[in-house]
């Protein structure tokens, strides 16, 4: 199982599955993150949180802990 936490910079990856439970996995899908969503990794901060993505035309900094809760293929 590869989660967006270990996708490296300038890669594109699709959104297989999130994990998580109630809140937390709530505020995750309200930012656009949904399975099948295409997500393309921008820069990864030196020590490596946060992490920058693109998804749905706007761009997003994750958290390493909540990018762990994010399945992609």
């Amino acid at each position: 199982m590869q989660t967006l936490k270990d996708v490296s910079c300038g890669n594109t990856v699709t959104v297989v599955k999130l994990h998580g439970e109630g809140a937390v996995k709530r505020r995750i899908m309200d930012m656009g993150i949904t399975k099948g969503t295409d997500v393309h990794v921008r820069k990864v901060a030196p020590l490596g949180d946060p992490i920058e993505v693109n998804v749905r035309g706007y761009e997003l900094s994750l958290r390493k802990a909540d990018a762990e809760m994010i399945e992609v293929k």
